[in-house]
């Protein structure tokens, strides 16, 4: 290399995940170490280490080291990514093709040391969206295996995944073919609590009747909480219960969630004890499909802030609510509320409704904004606080970091220390592997908060607010919220306010509103005069809330 070029600055990116860690070939010292010495075998310049430890490759959502390198790629740091083996980056093809789209556009090369290619020419595209769909294809390959082997489990009667509230799992000490087997006996105590809901279920009474009467009585969840509505539902409808195995019930949960629920999942015949009979099980299902069928209660008027109020007792957002009640002549006449969502799913044991009227609480919102905007010294006050609240903050974050990074300095010294103890045969092949295992672990856990606590102070948070910029939030969320439908209003509501506190007069106390570059872009395309570059609102967007967010306390 002459002396007139410049090197090239490589990002390093490594990931390993906790199912990985015992890999052979995929601990994160192994990658960097393999790395390193390919950067100076090739006269390359080590930008940054980008490490996300004990993480999956799914998705970007927890790799933060990811995405502050994706952002550095943004602001041209450094040339090229370096990455080990393609799926430390992505897992899916999509996924891999997007980012490696977004790093081309900054003019950032992306190479792997296992894989050979060269992104830069038709050829090197082409292998790797042909790598990238062979790793997809194994992965998926693996996921169908899996799911084979839980579904026959599933068919010769035995449960996947945890036990429900009446059982408990043991190990099967006979099975000297599989230590992991275990066998499901029955909680006596827990088992109680279970016939109880299907019994008085089967006699009439409500999910809401049920919970409220099992928390006054002092029972808990498995995990030790209160009995909600939903948590009655889902004992009532459990099949394990009744001496069965329920399998694929819901279908790509990690994709879809609730949103996947298969309508006919797989039952078999258990292995396990049943807590309820054949018959009571049978009263129970054909009363919930009878009630399945018959409509949900629709409350009249339109309720603008449904989980944004904070119940002042629990702290549990509160929800719509209608009350009658009867006139003097014989009329009824209907009163609207926002009250406590755990009073209403949980009942009294766990809180109480702490009504708030729905129209004075609408309103004194909606004033409550144009009263800010009108007073410019109370704006201006507020926008005082907010800066000196982000100046007291990055204090401390800066000084945990600090602390981090002594700790993790202190357990690779002590780390190494085991290492040479361990070849000058001062320690045993055992000990050695489980000191090495605990301090492994524990510098996961501290690399993952170095991770946050960086990602957080490099976030531009730290930056001063502007009056100016605070001033043209509000008073274009003002302006939206007036020329809006209800619909447009409800989603701008849930989009800007994160929550709204209320005193116990039953007042609101505060409202707490975030802004970000999303919803900056909402506004935008909701008003499309704010788009034109001579605008007021388009100019201070750009120079005051890029990159960063903003959160008013009014």
């Amino acid at each position: 290399m002459s002396n007139q070029e410049k090197p090239t600055r490589v990002a390093i990116y490594v990931r390993v995940s906790t199912e990985e860690q015992a890999e052979q070939g995929y601990s994160i010292d192994a990658q960097l170490d393999t790395l390193r010495k390919h950067c100076l075998y090739s006269e390359k310049v080590i930008f940054h280490e980008y490490v996300d430890r004990g993480i999956s490759g799914k998705s970007m959502e927890k790799r933060l080291e990811l995405q502050q390198m994706l952002k550095d790629a943004e602001k041209n740091s450094f040339d090229e990514v370096l990455v080990w083996k393609l799926n430390r980056l992505a897992r899916n093809t999509i996924d891999l093709l997007q980012m490696v789209e977004v790093l081309e556009k900054h003019n950032v090369a992306f190479s792997s040391f296992s894989e050979k290619f060269d992104t830069s020419t038709p050829m090197g595209k082409f292998t790797l969206q042909m790598m990238a769909s062979v790793g997809e294809f194994e992965r998926n390959t693996i996921v169908e295996n899996v799911k084979m082997g839980l579904k026959q489990r599933a068919r010769t009667g035995k449960h996947n995944g945890k036990v429900p509230l009446g059982y408990r799992a043991v190990k099967d000490a006979n099975n000297v073919s599989n230590h992991h087997e275990s066998n499901v006996e029955i909680i006596e105590a827990e088992a109680a609590i279970v016939t109880k809901i299907f019994e008085r279920f089967a006699a009439g009474r409500g999910f809401k009747s049920i919970a409220n009467e099992l928390n006054h009585e002092g029972y808990v969840t498995k995990p030790g909480g209160a009995f909600s509505i939903s948590g009655v539902k889902e004992i009532l409808d459990n099949p394990f219960y009744a001496g069965k195995v329920r399998y694929c019930r819901f279908e790509n949960w990690s994709d879809k969630r609730r949103k996947g629920r298969n309508p006919k999942p797989d039952i078999f015949e258990g292995l396990h004890p049943a807590i309820i009979s054949e018959e009571l099980w049978n009263k129970v299902r054909y009363l919930r499909n009878m009630k399945s069928v018959v409509a949900l209660k629709r409350f009249d008027g339109e309720f603008l802030l449904t989980w944004l109020i904070r119940c002042p007792q629990c702290g549990g957002p509160m929800v719509a609510n209608r009350i009658q009640n009867r006139q003097k002549d014989g009329s009824k006449i209907t009163r609207l509320y926002y009250s406590c969502s755990n009073f209403r799913n949980k009942g009294s044991k766990v809180c109480s409704a702490n009504s708030i009227r729905k129209q004075e609480a609408e309103q004194y919102v909606i004033e409550r904004i144009k009263e800010v905007l009108a007073l410019p010294q109370m704006l201006r006050g507020i926008v005082k606080n907010i800066n000196e609240r982000k100046t007291k903050r990055i204090k401390p974050l800066q000084q945990e970091l600090d602390h981090l990074l002594s700790k993790i300095t202190e357990l690779e010294g002590k780390k190494q220390k085991y290492f040479d103890l361990y070849e000058a045969d001062g320690l045993a092949r055992e000990m050695f592997s489980k000191r090495l295992d605990d301090i492994n672990g524990e510098l996961d856990r501290l690399h993952v908060k170095k991770s946050e606590l960086a990602f957080e102070l490099k976030d531009d948070n730290s930056q001063p607010v502007s009056y100016e910029v605070v001033r043209s939030l509000l008073d274009k969320f003002d302006k939206l919220l007036e020329s809006s439908s209800f619909d447009q209003r409800k989603t701008l509501m849930h989009l800007v306010i994160k929550q709204i506190t209320v005193r116990d007069t039953r007042t609101i106390d505060q409202i707490q509103m975030n802004f970000d570059v999303n919803t900056v872009q909402h506004f935008l395309a909701a008003d499309p005069s704010a788009t034109h570059a001579g605008g007021s609102f388009a100019v201070h967007m750009k120079r005051g809330i890029q990159g960063q967010s903003i959160s008013v306390v009014i």
